[in-house]
């Protein structure tokens, strides 16, 4: 695995995209067009970091212009080898705001998602960023629906660790068959084997149990994985994914402890193998 900032700076370029809010439920609110630019400085041992945002549209004066350098990066953010990466927060306190923020990259397309949690550990909000590289033709990947996730997925998940441990890489495979108003999934990894059931609700995931979850399924092929609530006693993870093409999904896990504290972020790729119906 290449070093961090090394993975990092596979985001340079400048990206042309959108903000877009969504509502707990799913609903898309409003959107912000955007241009973030990522420039690597000084044999790219500095990136400028420059985010501008619009009231309506590029060509106009932008509403904010923010501009950050880096050269290094903080210990919350993980970059992977394609240069997807997930970041948030460290510690689940009480009475304290929660997020995390995951970004996948394929060739001219980034797609970005932010999952916010209230003080209370409540699932709050949701942020959409899409983006295209400035100057090419790259089209957003179509919403995704249930029955593009149908099939049998194999795949590698490198996952690493908070404390320093080296990381290391699992062979994993995931089943997704859908009933009539259910989803049924069998994830497998190492020796281990969990089986779950989902309520479909639109374009909403239930699944119920000790920690209820909720799925939601988005625009651009991106999909968001949360338990209801957060909270510094139970073990809990945190995840988005992106269906990078028809029979390639990627996925970010950001795992936390019974303390409260983020032990290791995980990358999986994998890809169909079989689909039925």
């Amino acid at each position: 695995m290449e070093s961090n900032w090394e993975n990092f700076l596979k985001n340079v370029g400048e990206w042309v995209g959108t903000f877009t809010q969504v509502a707990t439920t799913g609903e898309l609110l409003g959107s912000t067009p955007s241009i973030l630019t990522l420039e690597g400085l000084e044999d790219n041992r500095l990136v400028k970091f420059r985010l501008r945002r619009f009231a309506n549209n590029i060509t106009e004066q932008p509403t904010s212009d923010r501009v950050q350098e880096y050269r290094s990066l903080g210990r919350q953010a993980v970059f992977f080898d394609t240069g997807a990466f997930s970041k948030g927060s460290l510690q689940v306190a009480p009475f304290a705001e929660f997020g995390a923020e995951y970004g996948f990259i394929d060739r001219d397309r980034r797609s970005r998602l932010v999952q916010l949690f209230d003080a209370q550990g409540c699932f709050s909000s949701m942020t959409l960023i899409r983006e295209i590289r400035s100057g090419t033709d790259a089209k957003l990947r179509p919403d995704l629906t249930v029955a593009q996730l149908v099939g049998k997925w194999e795949g590698r998940a490198c996952t690493v660790y908070a404390d320093g441990k080296a990381p290391d890489t699992t062979v994993m495979s995931l089943e997704i068959q859908q009933t009539s108003g259910s989803l049924e999934q069998k994830l497998s990894f190492g020796a281990r084997t969990i089986a779950s059931t989902a309520r479909i609700d639109g374009n909403c995931l239930h699944f119920e149990g000790a920690t209820p979850r909720q799925v939601l399924l988005l625009p651009d092929g991106i999909s968001s994985n949360i338990p209801l609530q957060v909270s510094h006693r139970q073990p809990f993870f945190v995840e988005a994914g992106w269906l990078v093409t028809d029979d390639e999904r990627q996925r970010l896990m950001r795992n936390y402890n019974d303390k409260g504290e983020w032990i290791s972020a995980t990358h999986i790729i994998e890809h169909r193998v079989s689909s039925w119906t």
